[in-house]
């Protein structure tokens, strides 16, 4: 099949799959089930915060109730969702109330994607009369060149949803994830995707052990990886193959994602960047909640350009007016720029009046290792 271009070097065959669609426009939730997984890839990116652990995120959002999910799939104004983990599959009861729970509040059309390393034809089922539309199956590269013993072909039987197999291009493991596409081929699934590997605060002794390194000094991804997958498009095979780049995940997806939610969630005095994060005003220290009153009545601040953050004990002010008014203020004033997800990772700071903030450092967010996508 001819090969189609996407951002950011990505690239598909035949029919890019539903949920990618999505994921590509940004309007995809990403719900975190369970940080819980029993397969052992080496090369799992899952950050620290979620690997192993019984936690749930909807985003960056850690979950408290059914709330907190529904509240997120409204900032992000969503038209479906991934639901990850670990294996999703190890809390399955929570997974089918998950997506009763969507589909309830969404409608039907609201599309749900569900990533599993579990091989199980009852949960599979109960999985489709739940609501799922997409099963993305996650094997282990120890048995790529062994499906056929699986038993992955009897517990798809039956089903009408979507399913596909997503696994990473994994260099070195090029004969494994050619057997894999012929299996998938074989069995006229919907689509094979192949994501770019990547390197982790969790996972990258591993890799560096099994021989692996990044492709460059600015990129996580690792080396080789992309060439493999776009030498696995070019098989002779009938089904999709979509391959994700790195840069995609974060240039696109995370960036589209982020910059929905910053128009839902920006203040009157809040600057969104072409990023999509926010840049901010901020007054710190002793004496900022103050600061409102001597803004308003000295230099006649609109209040609605400025808000009193109780959770980081600032004054927040539009970054426009902080700048002009600065030098004649008190406090240390800054500009902040910030994501607009629940944790609000600062990304950089400008002082403009102040003693410098040394402790914080700039952070670039990466979208596998911290959002809790399946270990692709």
């Amino acid at each position: 099949m001819k090969q189609k271009e996407m951002e950011a070097s990505s690239a598909f065959t035949g029919r890019l799959p539903r949920g990618c669609v999505l994921c590509r426009s940004g309007s995809k939730l990403v719900l975190l089930t369970t940080g819980k997984c029993y397969s052992g890839c080496y090369y799992c990116p899952l950050s620290k915060k979620k690997r192993g652990k019984a936690v749930i995120y909807a985003d960056e959002m850690m979950v408290k109730d059914d709330q907190d999910i529904l509240e997120e799939a409204r900032l992000i104004r969503a038209r479906g969702a991934g639901i990850t983990g670990g294996d999703p599959l190890l809390e399955l009861e929570r997974v089918l109330h998950c997506i009763r729970l969507l589909k309830a509040s969404f409608g039907d059309r609201f599309h749900i994607h569900l990533y599993t390393a579990t091989i199980d034809a009852q949960a599979y089922r109960r999985l489709q009369d739940a609501g799922l539309d997409e099963l993305r199956v996650h094997p282990s590269v120890k048995v790529w060149s062994a499906m056929r013993r699986s038993g992955l072909s009897e517990a798809l039987k039956g089903l009408s949803m979507k399913i596909g197999i997503e696994v990473p291009a994994l260099p070195g493991e090029e004969k494994g994830l050619r057997d894999l596409l012929r299996y998938a081929d074989s069995l006229h699934l919907d689509f094979i995707n192949l994501n770019e590997l990547e390197f982790s605060e969790t996972n990258y002794r591993a890799l560096l052990k099994h021989g692996l390194e990044t492709k460059d000094d600015i990129s996580s991804a690792a080396k080789g990886s992309e060439e493999l997958a776009l030498r696995l498009m070019r098989m002779k095979v009938k089904i999709p193959v979509h391959y994700c780049s790195s840069a995609f995940k974060d240039s696109v997806q995370l960036r589209r994602r982020i910059t929905r939610r910053a128009k839902s969630v920006a203040r009157s005095g809040d600057v969104i960047t072409n990023d999509g994060t926010l840049l901010k005003g901020v007054i710190e220290g002793k004496g900022a909640r103050q600061a409102a009153l001597l803004l308003k009545e000295v230099f006649d601040v609109p209040a609605k350009l400025m808000h009193f953050d109780e959770e980081k004990k600032r004054l927040e002010v539009a970054p426009w007016v902080l700048e002009e008014i600065a030098g004649k203020l008190p406090f240390a004033s800054f500009i902040v720029e910030e994501y607009p997800t629940a944790d609000r990772l600062e990304v950089e700071r400008t002082p403009l009046k102040g003693k410098k903030d040394r402790e914080k450092r700039p952070q670039k967010r990466k979208m596998d290792q911290d959002q809790g996508i399946m270990p692709l």
